[in-house]
This record gives structure tokens, sequence and C-alpha cells, in this order.
């Protein structure tokens, strides 16, 4: 297993909506979350957030993972237009990988 910036994880994971807002998640599966909390320890952002780079079918981004009490994971941002690029919608599921990039 290759350790900090590179590491990369791969998942299935369903889009859901934030509340009544406009912002979209998926939840980093728990057992995925906790093994990023291992390699990147103390070394995280505002917030406790991690710099990723995410790949969601065609689109490649970068952006953080927050941590959610409330979902005892990581939850990652998906933004409009990658939503729409790939044809996403509320309680779809999406395939998705996770590099840790250098803050």
């Amino acid at each position: 297993m290759s350790e900090g910036p590179g590491r990369a994880w791969s998942f299935t994971a369903e889009v859901w909506r934030w509340r009544e807002g406009s912002w979209r998640f998926v939840t980093v599966p728990e057992d995925v979350s906790d093994e990023v909390d291992e390699v990147v320890g103390d070394a995280t952002g505002g917030f406790g957030s991690v710099r990723v780079e995410v790949t969601i079918g065609s689109s490649v981004w970068r952006t953080s993972l927050f941590p959610s009490a409330e979902a005892g994971a990581y939850v990652l941002p998906v933004k409009k237009a990658v939503r729409t690029a790939n044809g996403l919608d509320d309680g779809d599921p999406a395939e998705v990988t996770i590099r840790l990039v250098d803050r």
C-alpha cells in the first residue's frame, strides 16, 4: 500500500441532497474513511478537511472530503456540472475514485 499523496480508493456510493439545499454529496464508505484517517493523521485542513482529486465517470476535479459526525465518515461534495455530465440524480449510485493530493 502506498502512503500519503497519490494513495487512491475506489467505491460506489449514492448521491444524496443536503437538507433542503442545492448541495449534493456522496458518503465515503466507513472502511475507506478509516483508511484515509490512518494515512492523513493530523495533517488535515480547516474543519478536518482532506484534499483529494476525484474521478466520477468522465469528470476529474480537486476538492476536499469533510468529516461528518452524522455519517460517521467523510462526505464528498459533488458539483452540479459533474452530476449533469455523468447523468447522476439524487439516489443514483456513483462510481467514485478519490486520490490524496498535497495541501
